[in-house]
C-alpha cells in the first residue's frame, strides 16, 4: 500500500502562514489532497508545541500520532520541526534550515529545552539561531536521542539551502563537519528536482526527499511534492526513517516542474529579467536592467556542482513523478485566478472521484471525462505525462504553467502580472 508524506510544513504559529494552518485544517487539507502522513512542524513554538501534546494521541503505528477526533480520517503525524542557523566563517555568513524529525512528543520537548538554550522559540514557529554551526543542530537532536534525524531544508534555495548561492556551503562535510555521516537524506526544494540531483555524484549516498515546505493548506500548495512509502500496513517512525536512509519501501516522490519552484533560474524580480545559467555567465552575473548583481538560481547552482551530464541516472536511484496541482491546471483552462470560485466548482466535480493526488495520477480518462470537460481532463493527462509546459520561476516568482499539447503554440495559463492568492 502506498502511504503519501509530506513532512515539511508550518503552523500557524509560524511568519507568513494561515492561520487555516490548525491541527484541524491540515487533516482536513490533507484529507483532500490525498496524504496520511505529515509533518506537525513548528515543534519548537511554545504555543503550537502545546497543541500538539493536547491534541494527538499515539497512533497504532509507533512514533506516529492520531488527531483526536480525527482517527477514522487515516492521517497521521509525524513529529517534525525547521529551524534556521546563521554563522560566520571565513567564506563569509552562512545560513541554512534543517528539518528535525522526532520519534516521540517527550523527545521533541527535551530537544526544545536545548534549543532554547541557544535563542527564542517563541518568536516564530522556525526559530533563527545566530551564532551556530549546522553541525550543532546535528549534536543537540543526536544527544536527545539516536532515532531522532536531520535533514537540510530546500537544499538549494539562495539564501538558507546548504548548498544555496547566497549563503550556502560547497559540500555537506563542510557543512556538517563530523557529523556529516549523520546526514543521510537532503530535500531538493521546488525549484531542483532528482534528475537535477543525480547530476552530483557527491549525492549519490545521499536520498533525495520532496516536500511541500507548505504555509497554507491550499491544496495547490499542501502535498504539492511529498514522498511516496509503500508498505504492507500503516508504517512506524522508525521504518519510515529507514525507508528513507536506505531507499527501502520508498516507491517514488512527487515533484512539481521544478521550473515552477520561485528560485529556478537566475534573475531580478523587480527588473522582470531572467536568465539562463549559460547567459547569466555572459553577463557575468549582472542583471542587465539595473546593472546589479542577479539573485542566482537553483539551476545555475547545480550545474556549478554538477560533475556529470543531464539525464545521468545513478544506481538504487528513487523514480519521481512529474505533475502539477489541479488548481494550477484548472485555473490555466478557465484563464482565472488560482483562489477563484471557478476554479473551486471545477475542482468539486473532479473530486467527486477521490482525492486531488488520486485524480492527476490514477483516475482513469473516461472517468474524468464523465465529470470534467474535455478541456480540463487533456490538461490533467498531459499533466500526467509530465508534458505540462512552464515558464521558469526566478528570483522568488512562481513559474507560470503554460497550457497546449505538443507542437501546439504555448500560451500563458494566467496573465504573467496576475497576483497569485496563497503565495506560500
Amino acid at each position: 500500500m502506498l502511504y503519501y508524506s509530506d513532512l515539511h510544513l508550518h503552523s500557524k504559529y509560524s511568519r507568513a502562514v494561515s492561520q487555516a494552518m490548525s491541527l484541524e485544517g491540515l487533516v482536513q487539507g490533507a484529507v483532500e489532497k490525498g496524504l496520511t502522513i505529515l509533518g506537525t512542524g513548528d515543534f519548537s513554538h511554545p504555543l503550537w508545541f502545546k497543541e500538539l501534546k493536547e491534541k494527538l494521541a499515539p497512533a497504532e503505528s509507533e512514533g506516529l500520532y492520531a488527531l483526536k477526533g480525527f482517527e477514522k480520517t487515516g492521517v497521521r503525524f509525524m513529529l517534525t520541526n525547521e529551524v534556521a542557523t546563521l554563522c560566520s566563517t571565513p567564506k563569509g555568513v552562512k545560513k541554512v534550515h534543517h528539518l528535525i524529525h522526532s520519534p516521540s512528543i517527550e523527545v521533541a520537548g527535551q530537544i526544545n529545552d536545548l534549543l532554547s538554550k541557544k535563542g527564542s522559540l517563541s518568536a516564530d514557529g522556525r526559530p533563527m539561531f545566530g551564532r551556530t554551526m549546522p553541525v550543532e543542530i546535528v549534536e543537540i537532536a543526536e544527544s536527545v536521542s539516536k532515532e531522532n534525524f536531520v535533514i537540510p531544508a530546500h537544499a538549494y534555495t539562495p539564501w538558507f539551502g546548504v548548498f544555496g548561492s547566497m549563503s550556502g556551503f560547497n559540500s555537506l562535510e563542510e557543512a556538517y563537519q563530523d557529523k556529516s555521516k549523520s546526514i543521510f537524506a537532503i530535500e531538493t526544494g521546488i525549484s531542483s528536482d532528482p534528475a537535477m540531483n543525480w547530476r552530483i555524484s557527491a549525492l549519490d549516498k545521499i536520498s533525495l526527499v520532496s516536500n511541500s515546505d507548505a504555509h497554507s493548506n491550499h491544496p495547490w500548495r499542501l502535498g504539492r511534492e511529498c514522498n511516496v512509502f509503500d508498505f504492507e500496513k500503516f508504517p512506524s517512525f522508525a521504518e519510515i526513517r529507514e525507508a528513507i536512509k536506505t531507499r527501502k519501501n520508498f516507491a517514488f516522490t512527487v515533484e512539481v516542474n521544478p521550473s515552477y519552484g520561485k528560485y529556478h533560474l537566475d534573475g531580478h524580480r523587480l527588473c522582470k529579467f531572467s536568465s539562463e545559467p549559460g547567459e547569466t555567465r555572459k553577463l557575468r552575473g549582472i542583471c542587465p536592467v539595473c546593472k546589479k548583481p542577479m539573485t542566482i538560481g537553483v539551476l545555475n547552482r547545480i550545474e556549478e556542482l554538477a560533475d556529470r551530464p543531464e539525464g545521468f541516472i545513478p544506481e538504487n536511484a528513487v523514480p519521481f513523478k512529474t505533475i502539477l496541482p489541479l488548481h494550477e491546471l484548472l485555473s490555466g483552462v478557465h484563464g482565472v485566478q488560482l483562489a477563484s470560485k471557478k476554479v473551486f466548482f471545477a475542482a468539486e466535480k473532479i473530486l467527486a472521484l477521490g482525492s486531488e493526488l488520486h485524480v492527476l495520477l490514477e483516475a482513469p480518462e473516461e472517468k474524468l471525462l464523465g465529470v470534467s470537460e474535455k478541456q480540463a481532463v487533456d490538461a490533467i493527462m498531459l499533466n500526467r505525462q509530465g508534458k505540462i509546459k512552464v515558464k521558469p520561476g526566478f528570483d522568488g516568482e512562481y513559474g507560470i504553467p503554460l497550457i497546449g499539447t505538443e507542437g501546439e503554440k504555448e500560451k500563458t495559463v494566467k496573465d504573467e502580472k496576475q497576483k497569485k492568492l496563497g503565495e506560500y
